[in-house]
């Protein structure tokens, strides 16, 4: 969202108007001030805390909603979506541009709590809460919760559509199935912190509830370190291979970007479609033992060099064996350069034989070579390279990933980028006679 278009910032501008309205007070409706500046300033202090740099990464959004969730049992509407506005506004931001985003984030979730709070009033879920009927209240809370959950989803599916340029049947898909359950364990804390609120106990034993979040957060945030700290190592990688082979640099990324079109176009899993990209991202990466004269050479390879060259998936497959979050992707790096008529290598697998991963990372892979500009060739027109690769669909690629580049790109678009320097500071490069990227194993390196 760094270069955010015109009609996102008209949505995002209509929905910060609608937070302002929520947050106008309604006559005769009496407020508890005190309550609402407390749980603002403590739903402010823990934001502030789970981005600093003692913590050490920047959680997920979100990480305490049972404050904001608290406030919607406890307040008037308007009062508790009054609750996230400091944090929301004064929160640490990475990407730019700042100001909006915390706008938009402040604004999505003061909508939210507004809903949440509202649908709670008109169940009686007040009552049940300041009476501490557990068993009752639970209902209430349960469609409040539910109301957050929707809000937030509605509102992060048409931001998807508008500034991030998701394909509207996409946008809103898995988004409720996804935040639902963490954010009722979220609500139930929050409704327990409410009906400490109301006890004879008071406020301060409410914020004994935070304390089991924080460490579950905590552990989240191990997590997540663990994460950024594999994928640096896979960007350390990525990164040696286009050192040592030049005239393919970016190709890794790419290939990567394409297996997530394919992956999402499919409609599999958001987990899948990561792994996916890991798989593109690394296919490549057995190159790093293959000798870089091979990799450089000028002219075209002999039989022997070729079947050197042609051992890079299984040295690839030996260098991410251990990574175990990679999960499927390693059977991708060993299995990219099979075909489906049993011609490919290593192996010579035929037809399902080959991982459906594999599958995904050869049609991205030959398209990228097709579309890219090296020393060697020149980048084909991409109406041309998916052309290519529905005349090789059924022999050497799986038709149905091939039909879903098709469908992605047409949808989305594909710009390919120059992956070599100019040609006449690069020693030319000839492919061997009758070569063509897509028409026989092994064509591009």
């Amino acid at each position: 969202m760094e270069a955010v278009p015109a009609r996102a910032r008209v949505y995002i501008a209509c929905v910060a108007v609608a937070a302002l309205l929520c947050l106008l007070p309604l006559p005769g409706v009496r407020t508890p001030w005190w309550a609402a500046a407390l749980l603002a300033a403590l739903y402010a202090v823990c934001e502030r805390v789970a981005r600093s740099r003692f913590v050490g990464i920047s959680h997920p959004a979100g990480t305490f909603y049972p404050v904001l969730l608290a406030g919607a049992f406890l307040l008037p509407a308007s009062a508790a979506a009054l609750v996230v506005v400091p944090g929301a506004l004064l929160s640490q931001v990475a990407q730019r541009p700042v100001a909006l985003r915390r706008v938009w984030r402040a604004a999505q979730l003061v909508l939210g709590v507004w809903a949440a709070a509202e649908v709670h009033r008109l169940l009686g879920g007040r009552d049940a809460v300041a009476a501490g009927d557990v068993p009752y209240a639970l209902g209430p809370a349960g469609a409040a919760v539910l109301a957050f959950c929707l809000v937030l989803a509605l509102l992060d599916g048409g931001i998807l559509a508008l500034a991030e340029r998701v394909p509207v049947r996409r946008a809103w898909r898995g988004l409720v199935a996804r935040s639902l359950a963490p954010i009722a364990v979220h609500g139930l804390a929050g409704l327990m912190m409410a009906v400490l609120w109301r006890s004879p106990y008071g406020p301060v034993s409410a914020l004994l509830v935070l304390l089991p979040m924080c460490v579950s957060w905590w552990a989240f945030a191990q997590y997540h370190r663990e994460r950024a700290a594999h994928q640096a190592t896979i960007r350390a990688l990525v990164q040696a291979v286009d050192i040592k082979d030049g005239y393919t640099r970016g190709h890794s990324e790419r290939v990567g970007q394409a297996s997530m079109m394919i992956a999402r176009e499919l409609g599999m899993a958001d987990e899948r479609v990561e792994v996916l990209r890991f798989a593109g991202i690394l296919h490549d990466v057995g190159k790093l033992g293959v000798p870089t004269r091979l990799l450089r050479k000028d002219g075209p390879l002999t039989p022997e060099e070729r079947r050197v060259i042609e051992l890079h998936p299984e040295y690839g497959h030996e260098m991410v064996r251990g990574i175990g979050f990679l999960g499927e992707a390693r059977a991708a790096v060993l299995h990219h350069h099979e075909r489906l008529d049993g011609s490919g290598y290593p192996y010579g697998l035929v037809g399902r034989q080959i991982p459906e991963s594999a599958r995904v990372v050869a049609v991205a892979d030959a398209f990228d070579a097709m579309t890219s500009t090296r020393s060697y060739s020149r980048a084909r027109p991409v109406s041309v390279a998916l052309a290519e690769l529905e005349r090789c669909a059924g022999s050497q690629f799986d038709p149905v990933m091939v039909a879903a580049l098709v469908e992605a790109v047409g949808r989305a678009g594909w710009h390919p980028a120059v992956t070599a320097d100019d040609e006449e500071t690069r020693p030319s490069r000839v492919p061997p006679p009758g070569t063509r990227l897509a028409g026989r194993p092994g064509a591009h390196r």
